[in-house]
């Protein structure tokens, strides 16, 4: 099957979705058809991804995240290894898809895994955030804020 079928397959199935909040089973069989037909389609992971965060199965949110940096950081030409970016291999701060899209898909990451409880994973991905862009135009930091908020109830 060509790529556009393939595409053109999924999207459909995403548009036929009966909907997360009235059938979440069909909508979750519906956005698994969508991965199986075009799982390389930055479309189908954005899909993916809305409707496991949407329904705080963030277990499953993580690896359409995964993806989509993945995919963001080919479209940048920059390190698969979102650990050797550096601020210079981008314009992070800029008003453009590609790079804003990288910095959103580390912040669904860190947000992910903080939500599962794992600060320790979350937290570099923030740091990355950071580091790519100091204006902060996403406002990861009310994420920092509200992530140790959680930590500190945990605590007491």
């Amino acid at each position: 099957m060509a790529l556009e079928d393939m595409r053109s397959t999924a999207l459909n199935h995403l548009a036929n979705a009966p909907g997360a909040l009235s059938d979440p089973q069909g909508t979750a069989r519906a956005v698994c058809a969508a991965l199986q037909a075009a799982p390389h389609d930055l479309d189908v992971r954005l899909g993916a991804y809305r409707f496991y965060f949407y329904t705080h199965d963030y277990a499953a949110a993580v690896p359409q995240a995964e993806a989509i940096l993945a995919m963001a950081a080919q479209r940048l030409n920059i390190p698969a290894d979102w650990r050797a970016v550096r601020p210079d291999d981008a314009a992070f701060s800029a008003a453009e898809l590609a790079p804003g899209l990288y910095l959103q898909a580390l912040i669904a990451l860190a947000f992910c895994h903080m939500r599962l409880g794992d600060f320790e994973t979350g937290q570099p991905y923030l740091d990355k955030v950071f580091e790519l862009d100091p204006t902060d135009r996403f406002a990861a930091m009310r994420l920092v804020h509200a992530a140790r908020a959680t930590e500190d109830d945990d605590e007491d």
